[in-house]
């Protein structure tokens, strides 16, 4: 495992994400044995950075990592979580949540702790210091319930700007989302070297996209393996990020067995890209953008306050694929299994899922032509 300098501490460079758990079918229900078989392998391969949150598994996810680390000493692991600002629900609960999730996780304290997903449409609420978010944080770090205070972020940069103007003196580190097709399309370039103006390091998330360059058209992958025969996709994803120098962490949310020991495997070495592999897989990046396909990472923040609870994710993804296509009718032999009042044209247009995308898909927009392009 590669080891990167964070203060006086040693973190893996690869850390684990929990947002995307292994489970016996629901997003809310984790795999205890298959998460069990993950964590020893990720403890005994050399992952000492653990990251969950309040809403990961529809909150479960807290609970089950508190469960796999309590049988390794405090010692041996970081922890992250985060409070969740991003509703406004939470913001007079700070301490409430913050006690709840110390209990959860089954420690007195967390290595790492972040503002949760900061971005254009909750920064208001995180800059009103009346609802004390920001005072009670702090003085957690000051009790040392808190080691080391961050935040995560999908905002513009405007709204990056904004936070770190007000709350950047008291900020250690910053997780953005970045791989190289988000270098251009939500411009991480630039958000790089804000974040990295201000002297906070960067921890990376969605570094594959939730999946989605995991895995890579032939013609694309063929220009890629011209410098690297058979190197994988995935693997040029994590070289990409081995190569900003800015980057101390990338946390992956990987969902089985086999990811995680790819991935671990990927980082037991530093391989870079070279000046003509990064020219090369960034002209790739632009024109994946061209095809205009909608840009989901899988979160599922919109399938938690979906009142029918579709499965946005897996419409979107199927929608891309149609549109990469070149359009017709959208068919799937899933569908056939699948009740009518969980399928795109049950959607009701209420806009909840959009309020809390932080990708700003107009998710009403998608469902509505999907629906629409249906084979009847």
């Amino acid at each position: 495992m590669i080891y990167n300098d964070f203060k006086e501490l040693k973190l893996s460079a690869l850390g684990l994400g929990c947002m995307r758990l292994p489970t016996t079918g629901k997003y809310a229900n984790i795999d205890i044995q298959a998460t069990k078989q993950m964590v020893a392998y990720a403890m005994e391969h050399g992952i000492n950075y653990y990251d969950t949150a309040w809403g990961y598994h529809d909150g479960n996810s807290e609970l089950v990592m508190g469960e796999m680390l309590a049988d390794y000493p405090r010692q041996s692991f970081y922890l992250a979580s985060k409070f969740p600002g991003y509703s406004k629900e939470n913001l007079t609960r700070v301490e409430e949540i913050f006690q709840r999730q110390l209990e959860k996780c089954r420690v007195d304290y967390f290595d790492f702790y972040l503002f949760h997903s900061v971005s254009d449409g909750n920064i208001d609420g995180y800059l009103d210091r009346s609802y004390g978010v920001y005072d009670y944080l702090v003085a957690q770090k000051q009790a040392g319930r808190i080691r080391h205070l961050g935040f995560s972020t999908h905002g513009s940069l405007t709204t990056i700007k904004r936070f770190l103007d007000a709350y950047g003196k008291d900020m250690e580190f910053c997780q953005l989302q970045i791989n190289w097709l988000d270098w251009e399309l939500q411009q991480a370039k630039e958000k790089v070297e804000l974040v990295s103006s201000y002297g906070i390091p960067v921890w990376v998330m969605e570094p594959v996209r939730g999946g989605t360059l995991a895995t890579m058209r032939e013609d694309y992958l063929a220009r890629m393996q011209s410098y690297r025969p058979g190197v994988p996709a995935v693997e040029w994803a994590f070289r990409f990020l081995q190569s900003l120098p800015q980057v101390t962490m990338t946390l992956s949310g990987m969902s089985n067995f086999d990811q995680l020991k790819q991935n671990i495997d990927i980082y037991s070495q530093n391989k870079p890209l070279t000046a003509d592999e990064m020219t090369t897989i960034l002209a790739i990046a632009s024109e994946i953008i061209q095809k205009e396909t909608l840009h989901c990472t899988s979160c599922r923040y919109c399938t938690s306050q979906c009142p029918l609870e579709l499965d946005i994710p897996r419409f979107i993804k199927l929608f891309n694929e149609h549109k990469y296509g070149g359009g017709g009718f959208i068919t799937n032999p899933a569908f056939a299994k699948m009740p009518a009042d969980k399928l795109p044209p049950a959607c009701i247009g209420c806009q909840a899922c959009e309020a809390v995308c932080p990708q700003e898909i107009k998710v009403s927009q998608m469902m509505k032509a999907f629906a629409g392009r249906m084979k009847k």
